[in-house]
């Protein structure tokens, strides 16, 4: 029987739908909570029940990549992989391999003092969107329209002096209907699609409150998102993309430990099952 283990910082309506379709499944499953479990530079495989393969779902970016690469020093299979966290956990990094690998993305622009952030936007034009390099549900992402805008914000970043704060991520405005697509792609397939509509807003997060509505898979939506997925590194992803008025279909993010209650409401496909079937596969890989 395959032991499926499911590692959570906080237990998501997500995580309860993998647990309770592993065990319908028949395989041995268990929650593994991240934040009591300890590891040494001593450790083995063997001192844990980390099973045969680990679906890596903390709420917690950072706690999440770390402990992923404790159970890569253990040599447990885990998805996603620590290189694929790690690249699309920070949204630099993210849009660096987006366009290495010619999958179209907006243009976005790295500066790395407030100075040169805002010579960027008087040089190139307002608006552009400023963005934390990590982050999820839309935190911190705001339309910078002018320069008043962009002085209150970069004021505020300033006074945090974090070290992540002194990285700009600003991007182009896309020019777009009131909505973007979340897709998900499990392995080599893309298995389901949503548009999430603004509630009014700038953004689109169903976190926000954006509502789900059914997205066809056609031929070039899935093209587009799989080119995505291979460049980060593959697995099971979450994939945001933009219908430009001009250019199609962008793809603006790509998400790790990918959250779906939403598009689980409008999807034909059975999300949990399909991601447990892939972690099995790869176990036995």
């Amino acid at each position: 029987m395959p032991k499926v283990r499911i590692v959570f910082d906080r237990v998501r309506l997500e995580e309860k739908m993998l647990e309770q379709k592993s065990i319908e499944l028949g395989h041995d499953t268990k929650m593994i909570d991240a934040k009591t479990t300890q590891f040494t530079t001593e450790s083995k495989k063997n001192n844990y029940d980390f099973g045969d393969v680990v679906l890596e779902r903390c709420v917690s970016y950072f706690r999440g990549l770390h402990f992923t690469a404790a159970l890569e020093f253990l040599d447990i299979p885990v998805i996603n992989r620590t290189e694929v966290a790690n690249n699309c956990g920070n949204k630099m990094l993210t849009s660096l391999l987006l366009k290495k690998h010619n999958v179209p993305t907006p243009k976005t622009y790295f500066t790395f003092s407030s100075e040169a952030a805002i010579e960027t936007l008087e040089k190139d034009g307002y608006p552009l969107v400023i963005k934390p390099i990590i982050g999820s549900w839309g935190r911190g992402v705001v339309p910078l329209r002018n320069r008043e805008t962009a002085d209150a914000i970069i004021e505020v970043r300033e006074l945090n002096d974090g070290p992540l704060d002194r990285i700009y991520y600003l991007q182009e405005v896309v020019e777009r209907p009131p909505r973007d697509i979340r897709a998900i792609s499990v392995g080599d397939q893309l298995i389901a699609a949503m548009y999430r509509t603004s509630t009014g807003g700038f953004k689109t997060n169903i976190a926000l409150g954006a509502e789900p509505i059914a997205c066809e898979i056609t031929k070039e939506l899935e093209d587009i998102c799989m080119k995505a997925s291979r460049a980060v590194g593959g697995g099971i992803l979450g994939i945001d993309v933009m219908e430009d008025e001009k250019r199609g279909f962008v793809v603006h993010e790509v998400n790790n430990t990918v959250e779906f209650k939403g598009l689980a409401k409008v999807a034909k496909r059975n999300i949990p099952k399909e991601m447990i079937d892939y972690a099995i596969s790869y176990a036995k890989r």
